[in-house]
């Protein structure tokens, strides 16, 4: 098992099990954030496939999109990733919808 997929799922289980303002909150926080950071896209997809399968809501929406933007930085002109994170943005609200029709447009335009 990849450490950036052990973070995120010791971050949803932290999160799960602490109060926010933890010092083990903290710790997983930083942790991921620091694989993430440092992540291949091939990485960050593959943690993301894997964790969300398993529970859905597993990653906060922070999280997730961090995750998704890191990626769709390295790969800007995959389309099916661009819509992937699109589709993750919307089922959070209307914050991201405008970004979300971005990276549906870039993702059409590539095609």
């Amino acid at each position: 098992m990849s450490d950036l997929i052990a973070a995120s799922r010791d971050l949803g289980r932290v999160l799960d099990e602490a109060g926010a303002e933890s010092r083990q909150v903290r710790d997983a926080v930083r942790d991921f954030v620091e694989k993430v950071t440092f992540a291949t896209a091939d990485e960050i997809v593959a943690m993301l496939r894997e964790v969300l399968a398993e529970d859905w809501m597993a990653l906060p929406p922070w999280a997730r999109n961090l995750a998704y933007r890191l990626a769709c930085l390295q790969r800007p002109d995959d389309a099916e990733l661009l819509r992937e994170a699109a589709a993750d943005l919307l089922c959070f609200g209307p914050d991201w919808d405008e970004q979300a029709e971005e990276l549906k447009r870039r993702a059409a335009e590539l095609e």
